[in-house]
Order: structure tokens, then C-alpha cells, then sequence
């Protein structure tokens, strides 16, 4: 899978700009606050439909202006295919494949693939639970995308829970038989969206252990998945329960929780509520590791994913990478362009080339920004 052309109109910064790519390595160059990430932003986009720094689709519309769309020509199993957004809030996304409109997310962005690996992700394991979530629900929607649809419905449902249970100003005398509907809708949909999550992450691990024993020297990687609705899920084996099981743990949690639910104004119980723990060698990473060796992780984590994708779809996605080289040490730097291959489309950004040995910029495509203007450089 590779991409050939892209075309974005009012995205960010830029107000209409196209490049074409004649490799699978693309360098985009730059100071700080040019625009670099933004290009890799719009890419990114069209594969989840979602950003992976920006809360909303408003964030990605140059100032002054009402709309902004993303196209792209790309190759896909060597068939030419054109992908076009257009994000026009409050109005629905107008999503169109080879010119023709679809109605479904899962229609369009199963047609591109990409991985993101930005400075921000080596904070994952510090971060917030809401920044590990989405970092998975971005990364499943890669593999599996009606997931994003499923998603959304769960995010429905939930809204409209707590506005039910705003509605009953937290007396537990209220009637609370359209609670208990939204209670029955959000397990349903929930718990699916818990499974799926389980089995991701089961898979993701047995590849991503791999890669970070070859760079840690054998320290051993392991993933816990904190539920609110079934407590603490070890992915180092597989576990033994089914969507059926998680559903009925939602409804039971969901009864114990009713009252407080009701008091307090919210949903408590729920996938929007679960976290993620990474261990190396049985410890907490997140309080005891150090910055190397939670970089580590992260890095085995994208790199898993590249894979992941390649073993689901028979195809390599697109791997952006945002000035994350310069927060690698030499070992890491090495070992992520080394794993990557020729195949796999890379584009980069970065301030300068001097993170690059000159080997591997023999057949790199180099493009300059600065003051929003996108030009080709003929060597670096």
C-alpha cells in the first residue's frame, strides 16, 4: 500500500496544496510550527477518519474558513484507488471512494491502512487512561474497521444515559425504567467493544513481545487490561471468557452501580472507563521503568502494529513518523528504520536530516517547509 498523490484544501495551516511521492521514503523538513505534523495528520485521517492529536474535526480547519477536505491517490494490492473527505461541521463527512459517495466509515477506511508513531507516543505509558484508549481504539480501527462504527454507537448510547440520568437530578426514587433501556443498550454495545479490545491487544502482545526482547536484551513485556466491569485482565495467556460472559458482567456491574450512577450524574461502568498497564518483568512500567525502557515499549508497541496489520490485510500500511527519531537514542533509531524494510511507505518529519545516516537517504524523497509553502528539494 502505498500513497501517490495527496491533496488537501483549508486543512490546518495549508490552504491548497498537492504533492506527488515517487518512493516509499518521504522526508518532509522543517523548523518548528511549519506544518510538518499536519501533512502527516491528513494522512493519518483518512485511514481512521479520526486525528490523532485533535479533539475535533473544527481543530483541523484553517482558521477563517467553513470546510476542509483531504484527497489522496493511493495503491492498494495493485489497484489504483482515490480517496477523498470533505469535513464540513455540523454537517455529516462527505466520504468518497473513486468518486463515489459511501454512507458507512468502515467503507472508506478499509481501503488505507497507517500506523503513527509521533513524540507525544512516548509518553503513553505517563499519560492519561483516556490517551491509552484512544491510542488502542486508533489502532484497532487500522485492523478492523467497522469497529469505529461500533464505537460510535456506544458513545451514543452513552451520552444519552447521562443525560437520562441528569434528567433524574440524583433522587434514586425517580422512575428509572429508561435508566434501565440505556443500561441494557450500553452493555450490549459495550461489552462487544470490550471483547474486541481483549483479543487485539492478545494478539498485539505475542508480536510486540518479540520485538521488545531483540531490543531490550530479553526483558519480558506483558499487558494488562483494566476493566471496570471485570476488574483485571492479563493478556499474557489467552483468557477463557466470551462476549456472552463480558455482557452478563456488564449487566451485573451495571445493577451494583445503579444507585451511584444515579446520584452522581454519569456512566461510571464501561469501556470509556478502562485503562491499560504495561510490565516489564512483572513491573508496573509506568511507575518504575525507566524513560528508555518505556520508550522501549512504545516502540515495540508500533512496530507490532505494522506487523499486526500486514498478517490481517496482506498488505503493509503506511508508517508516519513525527520527529520521533530525535527522541530515539542511536539504538532505538537503528533498530526502527532497520525493522520498517523497503516495502513499508515511510513518511517522516523532522527538522533537519542530520538523524539520518546517508545511506539511507540515497533513494529518500525530501520536501522543505517553511512559511506554509512545500517545495521538492533535488538532494539533500
Amino acid at each position: 500500500m502505498i500513497i501517490k498523490k495527496l491533496g488537501i484544501k483549508n486543512f490546518r495551516n495549508y490552504s491548497d496544496s498537492e504533492l506527488e511521492f515517487n518512493s516509499n521514503k518521504i522526508l518532509f523538513i522543517g523548523k518548528n510550527a511549519q506544518g510538518k505534523t499536519n501533512l502527516l495528520e491528513s494522512v493519518f485521517y483518512l485511514s481512521a477518519l479520526d486525528s490523532f492529536r485533535a479533539k475535533t474535526d473544527s481543530e483541523l480547519i484553517k482558521w477563517g474558513e467553513s470546510f476542509c477536505s483531504i484527497k489522496a491517490d493511493i495503491i492498494k494490492h495493485d489497484v489504483d484507488i482515490n480517496l477523498e473527505v470533505i469535513i464540513n461541521p455540523p454537517s455529516k463527512k462527505k466520504l468518497k471512494v473513486n468518486g463515489l459517495n459511501k454512507n458507512k466509515f468502515s467503507d472508506f477506511i478499509s481501503n488505507i491502512s497507517a500506523v503513527c508513531f509521533t513524540s507525544n507516543d512516548l509518553l503513553l505509558l505517563r499519560g492519561a487512561p483516556e490517551d491509552r484508549r484512544k491510542w488502542l481504539d486508533l489502532a484497532i480501527c487500522q485492523v478492523f474497521p467497522a469497529y469505529n462504527e461500533k464505537l460510535s454507537k456506544y458513545n451514543k448510547v452513552r451520552i444519552q444515559k447521562n443525560n437520562c440520568l441528569k434528567n433524574l437530578k440524583g433522587s434514586i426514587n425517580s422512575d428509572s425504567s429508561l435508566l434501565d433501556v440505556f443500561n441494557e443498550q450500553l452493555a450490549i454495545t459495550g461489552s462487544n467493544l470490550i471483547f474486541i479490545r481483549l483479543n487485539f491487544l492478545f494478539e498485539l502482545l505475542k508480536i510486540a513481545k518479540n520485538k521488545h526482547a531483540l531490543i531490550s536484551e530479553n526483558e519480558n513485556l506483558s499487558i494488562t487490561y483494566n476493566s471496570s466491569v471485570i476488574d483485571e485482565i492479563h493478556l499474557e495467556e489467552k483468557f477463557n471468557f466470551n462476549n456472552e460472559f463480558i455482557l452478563k458482567k456488564f449487566k451485573d456491574k451495571l445493577e451494583e452501580k445503579k444507585f451511584e450512577e444515579i446520584i452522581r450524574g454519569q456512566a461510571v461502568i464501561g469501556p470509556h472507563r478502562d485503562d491499560i498497564s504495561f510490565f516489564i518483568n512483572s513491573v508496573d512500567s509506568k511507575k518504575f521503568a525507566s524513560q528508555g525502557q518505556q520508550r522501549t515499549i512504545v516502540l515495540s508497541l508500533k512496530l507490532a502494529e505494522l506487523q499486526f496489520i500486514k498478517d490481517k490485510i496482506n498488505t503493509n500500511a503506511i508508517l508516519l513518523l513525527d520527529d520521533v527519531l530525535a527522541e530515539l537514542d542511536d539504538l532505538r533509531q537503528n533498530f526502527l528504520l532497520d525493522a520498517i524494510g523497503n516495502e513499508t511507505q515511510t513518511i517522516i518529519t523532522s527538522v533537519d536530516t542530520l538523524h539520518f545516516k546517508d545511506d539511507y537517504l540515497k533513494d529518500v524523497e525530501i520536501f522543505e517547509i517553511k512559511d506554509n509553502i512545500i517545495l521538492k528539494k533535488d538532494h539533500f
